[in-house]
């Protein structure tokens, strides 16, 4: 430091502390940006990090995501007649969205303005606000939205941005009141407020940045008549510490003049960005049933719909080693509630329902590789890889939050909801009860060796904590899902093909059919829940007949005598199908499907469920069994290299292995957008 005052110094050295601070602050936004499930697409775009810049025009709109973790008070009150009072703490992790534009001034004094709106998690407890209840009633207070309009002043220097804002806040209230009845009493309810708060931006690429903020909000008071003439009052203030990442749109970078992309040089391949928007409607003409129960698909007619956002934040961050996040935004219902079908029609369809978007960590893990040398082989970019070259004689390790079916069970032509086939018999092996919370994730280890005709995958799954439950057993080992495949590689008249043979072995705290079926005045299988084991196995195959035709199988079975924990109600299943492009009518980028799926269950489910007893998603009451029979066929027209629209059909037979029931003609669109 010779030359340098010390005082000078001292502000070089804390602008490098300060840069290697936001530099972690953007994989941390990397790590917590919230904004639709994991789909693999080879063909997904990449933004890639460019080299830090060390000058940047702030003028312009922006757009972005944040996440972090929101919460406050409340002081509530509730007259039934007599009033009933309690102060509340609340709190979780919260993701959304923002919005922009900014003006910088010559002397760096920066004038913005910004919308945004955030959501609570998809753990349904972080959203309660408060609960009070009386003799009469119980109500809960719940928030479903938190969003603010605000002004944003700030001094920008270089890459560097600090600010402090603030504006109108505005928040979306749900007040549900169940009654000794057993019915509930529902209002909806928005409030307004203020914001204040402040934060410090860093573009660490020409058209990137990230940022650390935080925000103090106060609402106005709030205060709801029921019917049953039941008084609700809440105050409530928020706050939250997020971290953000923005997009700028259009401007320049100064020094190169305006450009609508980053100017060429500038890209690197340590961590690629990748974003997709989803948006499938389903819905039936009224069908023939004779009765219904609890799990029933509705005989009425009827039309629902999710929504999905989601982007895939890969970064490579040493040699070999690569961290994975995908934050999502879920909103919708599936049809009837996501039950009634085993073989159910929207692999979009959650056995969570939300009204309004809520944030999820949907993948969050770390992956390290260790090349063997020899041949390599070129990895496309897709949302769960990061384009590059490898050893294809390689150990992969994983560890995380994840989805199994993410690294098992592999097929091109059959494996994403998103993409291809939605019902669940088609993407996935229906008796593979993989281990999932409500939205399909958990947390495990594997580890795949790869070889130029085969590989080989294990690993280790943390089972929910009892059936279709969003806690996980955490006797880690003890209770837990194991799962091996061995994938084979072949060649079939000068076309590649494909062979999965898959096991699996579930230990977890779960009910008998059969135990429960001793006891047929209570029919209650939580009342048989022990540690047992259940296991199956699964065959899967892929064949490319042309360039532009493949075919596709699967066979799966599981012994069939306890209760399912995650996935659905299937015991036996097989599937088949093919997959044609339309490069033959001049549409290289469209898709035809056509796949069939039947599905069985053992004698001891089936005699539980036609006891009347209830499963994860069937259960009419009474059962006239039969194989559950499915057609799926689709088509999906690229709109862009962007934007595809799905039309696709279904035809269910026997819904719910039901010959009383059905046969249902299911209909739906699909919207998808990426980048």
């Amino acid at each position: 430091m010779t030359g340098i005052p010390p005082n000078r110094s001292e502000q070089i050295q804390t602008a490098q502390a300060l840069k290697r601070v936001t530099c972690a602050l953007a994989g941390l936004a990397a790590s917590l940006l919230a904004q639709n499930g994991f789909a693999q697409a080879a063909d997904f775009p990449v933004i890639r990090k460019a080299r830090p810049v060390t000058a940047i025009d702030w003028s312009g709109f922006y757009v972005g995501g944040h996440a972090g973790f929101g919460g406050g008070r409340s002081a509530a009150t509730l007259f039934d007649p007599a009033p009933a009072s309690g102060r509340h703490v609340f709190g979780g992790l919260i993701g959304g969205i923002q919005a922009g534009y900014n003006v910088r001034l010559p002397s760096g004094l920066l004038l913005g303005a910004e919308a945004d709106v955030s959501f609570p998690n998809a753990i349904e407890s972080n959203s309660f606000i408060s609960k009070l209840a009386t003799a009469r009633s119980g109500i809960t207070h719940q928030w479903d939205f938190i969003g603010t309009a605000r002004a944003r002043f700030g001094y920008a220097a270089g890459p560097w941005l600090a600010y402090a804002t603030g504006g109108l806040a505005f928040t979306g209230d749900r007040y549900l009141n169940d009654l000794p009845s057993g019915d509930q009493e529902k209002k909806l309810d928005a409030r307004f407020g203020w914001v204040a708060g402040a934060g410090i931006e860093y573009a660490f690429a020409p058209y990137w940045s990230a940022r650390l903020e935080y925000l103090h909000y106060q609402f106005e008071g709030a205060s709801v008549q029921f019917p049953s003439a039941a008084q609700y009052a809440a105050t409530m203030n928020f706050q939250s510490i997020r971290v953000g990442l923005n997009r700028r749109l259009g401007g320049s970078v100064i020094g190169t003049g305006p450009t609508a992309e980053p100017p060429a040089g500038l890209e690197s391949d340590r961590w690629e960005v990748h974003g997709q928007t989803v948006y499938l409607g389903q819905g039936y003409p009224s069908f023939r049933a004779p009765y219904s129960g609890p799990n029933s698909l509705s005989p009425a007619a009827q039309y629902q719909a999710t929504w999905s956002n989601a982007l895939f934040l890969n970064a490579r961050v040493w040699d070999g080693g690569e961290v994975y996040y995908n934050p999502e935004l879920l909103q919708g219902f599936g049809l009837s509630d996501t039950v009634g079908v085993a073989g159910f029609p929207s692999g979009e369809a959650q056995k969570s329902n939300f009204p309004y978007p809520r944030y999820n960590t949907s993948r969050l893990f770390v992956r390290q590789t260790f090349g063997f040398g020899g041949e390599q082989e070129d990895l496309a970019t897709d949302p769960g890889q990061i384009a590059g070259k490898a050893d294809i004689s390689r150990l992969t390790l994983q560890a995380g939050k994840m989805a199994v079916i993410d690294l098992f069970d592999g097929n091109v032509y059959a494996k994403d909801t998103r993409t291809d086939f939605m019902n669940w018999s088609l993407w996935a092996p229906g008796a593979f009860d993989y281990a999932a919370d409500r939205l399909g994730l958990t947390y495990g280890v594997t580890a795949e060796l790869n070889q130029k005709q085969w590989a080989l995958r294990g690993g280790y799954f943390l089972m929910n904590s009892q059936s279709n439950a969003d806690s996980f057993d955490t006797q880690v080992f003890r209770r837990g899902e194991y799962v091996l495949e061995l994938e084979t590689r072949f060649s079939l008249f000068g076309q590649p093909g494909r062979l999965r043979s898959l096991g699996w072995l579930n230990s977890a705290f779960m009910g008998s059919y059969r135990e429960a079926l001793n006891d047929p005045a209570n029919l209650d299988i939580s009342r048989t829940r022990m540690g047992r084991i259940k296991y199956g196995y699964a065959f899967n195959v892929e064949q490319a007949v042309t360039d532009d035709i493949g075919l596709f199988g699967r066979w799966s079975w599981n012994d069939g005598k306890t209760e399912i924990m995650a996935f659905t109600d299937i015991d036996a299943s097989l599937s088949l199908g093919a997959s044609i492009k339309g490069t033959r009518w001049g549409r290289p980028e469209d898709t035809i499907g056509l796949g069939g799926a039947i599905n069985a269950l053992s004698r001891d489910h089936r005699d539980f469920i036609a006891a009347g007893g209830l499963s994860v998603l069937i259960g009419d009451g009474r059962l006239n069994y039969r194989r559950e029979r499915i057609l799926e066929t689709y088509y999906a027209f690229a709109l862009n290299r962007w934007v595809t629209l799905t039309a696709d059909y279904q035809f269910i037979t026997n819904p719910g292995y039901n010959a009383d029931r059905g046969p249902v003609h299911v209909f739906s669109g699909r919207l998808r957008g990426e980048f």
